[in-house]
């Protein structure tokens, strides 16, 4: 015999107010009347609703709106988005960047702190200096969650970061302080991850729940979003297409380096070459920014420009149709330096090449979030673990 369970009063108001919540979160002040309509719920919960949370300081009356009606103006409830406050870091080998941002994901300050090669022995406590003091000058005196975003393995049982390169000392020791301040969350999270929330969140895979983000720049990487889930791997390692092995590299990938594998054939170094084959001119650094500066010089046009964009998506479709034949995403995205910089011109020639090595369907787009999507996708991380505990979320 089945037993029906119906929701408790607690639970069922905990549901309405999380509800009425994220719509105040997504699309600013409304009225009672606008939440009612929103919601369905009916105009004595809804004033219920709104008195609790007035209490509890979540949400206030911020203004009144004219009605085609008899009676006073309505009233105009928001969320109150310095309930409390979040800070999202991207680290990176050559320093870092973060943001101070409110409840509603505004920014409110930010910093981008350069660190020369191995840093100093203060350079995790500098950095935190530097946090602490932009969240005071934005007013921000305690933040509730950081999120941060790092090259590496995240470990999902540990939480702990395991590197499959050398990454600086000042990275491990930057994440200790972190955990050091008082009353605050540390999330730490692998930066395509991030990104790959942000480009599933606000950027080019809105309307997709299945999509991988291919991030190009100074190295590979993969976030792999199945079903609206990000999935991370038994180890965390999920993405670390760097160590795929693919026709057309130098050799093949070891456990403890990923020059044999895709790196190797897309690599911003490899790109650098490619380009310097294609009779292109090339700066002296094989880094990230050279190689979209080389991308972006090819898109303006010429033979040279168009051969090397040819075989550069080539390359990168090697590697996509690994990933397309086990995961069969649907949608790949373009991201990272190289990503943003070929734009949707590269994201057809690669799409094109794909088609000829898979037989899965498979869009490709060029990514949205931008140059700063590792960040984005942290405020969002921050914002969201700051909701499920001031509104109760599951």
């Amino acid at each position: 015999m089945t037993t029906v369970r119906t929701a408790t009063p607690s639970t069922a108001r905990a549901i309405n107010d999380r509800l009425a919540l994220n719509l105040l979160l997504e699309q600013g002040p409304l009225t009672a009347t606008e939440l009612r309509d929103l919601t369905g719920l009916s105009r004595p919960t809804v004033a219920d609703l709104l008195d609790r949370l007035q209490r509890t300081g979540l949400v206030a009356v911020v203004g009144e709106r004219g009605e085609q009606r008899r009676g006073p103006n309505a009233r105009l409830y928001a969320l109150v988005a310095s309930r409390a406050h979040i800070a999202a870091f991207d680290v990176r080998e050559g320093g870092v960047s973060l943001v101070v941002a409110d409840l509603a994901g505004r920014t409110l300050g930010t910093a981008e702190i350069p660190v020369e090669a191995d840093g100093p022995q203060d350079t995790a406590a500098a950095i935190v200096r530097t946090l602490r003091e932009t969240a005071r000058g934005a007013g921000v005196e305690r933040l509730h969650t950081v999120a941060v975003g790092a090259p590496g393995l995240v470990d999902p049982a540990t939480g702990r970061l395991h590197s499959t390169g050398q990454l600086p000392r000042w990275h491990a020791e930057l994440l200790a302080a972190l955990r050091e301040l008082p009353d605050t969350e540390v999330i730490l999270e692998n930066e395509v991850n991030l990104a790959g929330r942000a480009e599933y969140r606000v950027g080019a895979a809105r309307d997709r729940d299945t999509f991988v983000l291919m991030w190009l720049g100074h190295s590979v990487g993969a976030a792999v979003i199945l079903d609206g889930r990000l999935r991370r791997g038994f180890s965390g390692g999920t993405g670390e297409i760097c160590f795929l092995p693919v026709p057309g590299a130098t050799g093949l990938p070891s456990a403890d380096s990923c020059e044999g594998g895709f790196h190797g054939l897309v690599g911003s170094a490899a790109l650098c070459a490619l380009a310097r084959a294609h009779g292109l001119p090339v700066g002296p650094a094989d880094d990230a920014a050279t190689a979209e500066a080389v991308v972006r010089a090819a898109l303006a046009g010429g033979d040279a420009g168009a051969a090397f964009l040819d075989e550069l998506a080539e390359r990168i479709a090697l590697g996509a149709a690994s990933v397309c034949v086990v995961l069969d995403p649907g949608c790949v995205v373009l991201g990272g330096e190289i990503g943003r910089a070929g734009g949707a011109e590269l994201a057809r020639r690669v799409e094109r090449c794909l088609a000829r090595l898979s037989p899965l369907r498979t869009e490709v787009r060029a990514g949205t979030a931008g140059g700063g999507a590792v960040l984005a996708g942290a405020v969002l991380t921050a914002g969201d673990a700051v909701r499920r505990d001031l509104f109760g979320e599951l």
